[in-house]
């Protein structure tokens, strides 16, 4: 008996000692939203894992591999996660969510005490104090709001020869696999510090590819849901008919968890009107996913030999899981870029003159026009390296009712559409349609800007408005590359489902190294 009692008071210590080893530090590197929950259930506090995540941003963001991943955190998110800890011991939490820490993007507005800049100084006084609806649908689940993700300045739209992940508040983001590398954007700062490990997911947004992107060259799997999935209010705008924020995490199963938080109607966003009747419980059907018999389109676009075998070896995956590939090719779709800039052009100074006149009055560019002279006025830290003739472009565009215009979203619309993803899926009699999401990640360079210098499986579904998931094929030469799944408008679950088959039967997904360069080595010195 009394060897009994000894036994049982030694599993009493090692539990309480377990405990107290979880609250002073819980593990976040690498951790899922279900991993966090678990923590939580078995005693960790939401401020511990809180304080994890700020600790590691501290350590990593503007010293050690200096990401620049994060423009600002959250002077509230420890308050919040002291709520949600309240709400936990008294058996009430709110949801799914409640205690675990995201990072939103920094042109999503949130009513914390801090800007919503779009990585502008011309906003750096906009502390509206307001959440954007897809911020208070995630605080009504009772998320910790961590802090905000830098950005391409303006998400990108500034210029033609942008340096993606660069801005003036948070300057040049840094890639986690090799630090002297693109993390793509404009969701920059999303993409390196969900890889970073900074928090399981974060918020980004897409005009075109500024969430698919920086995903796929980060290691992540990322949603640009439907267009109308998800409310665009109070999000520093660049197209209307394009816009959508977006999840992106670690896993297919948290980029779902987050996009059910992050779904639904809003009265003051009519895209989203249409949505009611597709909202559902994105993440229970992958339990249950099945790619067997399922036809799928598959694109072979110009690429690397490298990305290439990368590509094939993925194909193989899903062939192995039952999927039916049917090779098919883009048809020429002749305009459709220079149809979609002139769209991207007129609803960028419409859009961005009626949010900018929403603005607190500190912020005194109030105008696309007084944007354009802010950064005349201000160019030593706004245009050190690139110029704005986008925005000089889109000032000079006639408005919404320009016939010009209008005729170009509706070739834009038709091509992306009823022309390229609707009629690629009936030639193959597909559901679905896969390709490579980008190409490597390049070399930021400030003097030439961005290069993309691969396949891009953006710009159909972006413009179509229909869903586009990446998922992670593992790295080529060091650096991550992702494989789409494209589907037609609603398909959201498909796209989900889809990629989480691949994701769990690939297992591809690295860890980033945060190596200085992938490029030094005994190869580049030659032999002599």
């Amino acid at each position: 008996m009394t060897g009994m009692r000894i036994r049982a008071a030694f599993a009493a210590m090692v539990m309480v000692s377990a405990a107290a080893s979880a609250q002073q530090a819980p593990v976040v590197e690498e951790q899922s939203i279900d991993g966090l929950r678990a923590q939580l259930a078995h005693g960790t506090s939401s401020v511990a894992i809180t304080q994890a995540y700020l600790a590691r941003i501290a350590a990593m963001d503007r010293t050690g591999p200096t990401l620049r991943a994060v423009i600002a955190t959250n002077p509230d998110a420890l308050e919040q996660a002291k709520a949600s800890d309240a709400r936990r011991k008294a058996g009430k939490p709110l949801g799914p969510l409640d205690g675990i820490p995201v990072l939103i993007k920094d042109n999503i507005e949130t009513k914390d005490p801090i800007a919503t800049t779009a990585g502008s100084l011309a906003l750096k006084d906009n502390v509206t104090r307001r959440d954007a609806p897809v911020v208070a649908a995630l605080r009504k689940q009772g998320a910790v709001i961590l802090g905000k993700t830098n950005l391409s300045e303006w998400a990108n739209i500034r210029s033609t020869h942008s340096i993606s992940g660069w801005s003036a508040v948070g300057g040049l983001v840094r890639n986690p696999y090799a630090l002297d590398r693109t993390s793509c954007g404009s969701s920059s700062g999303s993409g390196a510090a969900v890889a970073a490990s900074f928090a399981a997911v974060a918020i980004g947004t897409e005009t075109d590819g500024s969430v698919v992107c920086p995903s796929s060259m980060n290691g992540l799997v990322g949603l640009k849901p439907t267009l109308g999935m998800v409310s665009r209010s109070r999000v520093v705008p660049i197209s209307h008919s394009q816009d959508t924020p977006g999840p992106m995490a670690r896993s297919v199963r948290d980029a779902a968890l987050l996009f059910n938080a992050m779904v639904g109607v809003d009265p003051e966003d009519a895209a989203t009107r249409d949505s009611r009747t597709h909202l559902h419980d994105f993440a229970a059907p992958l339990a249950t996913a099945s790619l067997s018999g399922v036809r799928v389109a598959v694109l072979r676009p110009d690429m690397s030999d490298v990305l290439k075998a990368k590509y094939e070896a993925s194909l193989a995956v899903l062939k192995a899981q039952g999927a039916v590939l049917v090779d098919v090719e883009t048809p020429k779709l002749d305009g459709i870029g220079e149809a979609e800039l002139l769209v991207l052009q007129t609803e960028l100074k419409a859009d961005l003159d009626t949010y900018l006149a929403t603005t607190p009055a500190a912020v005194k560019t109030r105008t696309l026009d007084q944007v354009i002279a802010f950064d005349t006025a201000n160019a030593a830290s706004e245009m050190p390296f690139f110029e704005q003739e986008t925005f000089v472009a889109a000032a000079k565009t006639r408005g919404l009712r320009d016939p010009e215009y209008l005729g170009a979203r509706a070739k834009s619309l038709r091509l992306a559409g009823a022309e390229g993803i609707d009629a690629l899926l009936a030639k193959a009699q597909a559901t679905l349609i896969v390709a490579p999401t980008y190409g490597m990640p390049w070399l930021s360079d400030t003097v030439y800007g961005d290069n993309f210098n691969g396949p891009s499986a953006s710009e159909l579904p972006a413009i179509s408005g229909y869903p586009h998931l990446t998922v992670p094929m593992g790295l080529v030469r060091g650096v991550p590359v992702g494989l789409s799944f494209i589907a037609t408008r609603w398909g959201d679950q498909t796209v989900l489902n889809a990629g989480y088959v691949f994701e769990q039967a690939a297992k591809a997904r690295v860890a980033p190294g945060y190596l200085a360069t992938n490029d030094a080595g005994p190869g580049l010195a030659g032999a002599r």
